[in-house]
């Protein structure tokens, strides 16, 4: 099994706001059927109304993100799946829900996870 990141930035959900609580609805019905499949791990939007801070070794907390990483909000899932064809599946239908197209990533493999 590997585990699988599926996420979206939030500018790519473009639907009227009154058809939000239908998507939500829609992906936390995705989000149980991953749970009774046993292939659920985590998952989440990003509250973007909190700012970012990076964090150093000696706990110094420092305003602002990494210049690459200034676009990550949108909303995240983590999948353990036993083929990438399950996560592309998995992919497909919380593309339905959110209505928008989600990107697809898989974690390296750490043996000691």
């Amino acid at each position: 099994m590997a585990k699988y990141l599926i996420s979206f930035p939030s500018s790519a959900m473009v639907c009227p706001a009154d058809e939000l609580p239908a998507v939500a609805a829609a992906a936390r019905a995705v989000v149980r059927e991953a749970k009774a499949a046993g292939v659920w791990v985590f998952g989440g939007g990003i509250d973007e109304a909190v700012p970012v801070v990076r964090v150093a070794a000696d706990g110094l907390a420092t305003p602002g993100s990494y210049a690459p990483t200034r676009q990550i909000e949108g909303g995240y899932a983590v999948f353990d799946c036993a083929t990438r064809e399950d996560a592309i599946r998995w992919a497909a239908r919380l593309a339905a829900a959110c209505r928008c197209a989600q990107e697809l990533r898989v974690f390296m493999d750490d043996p000691e996870c």
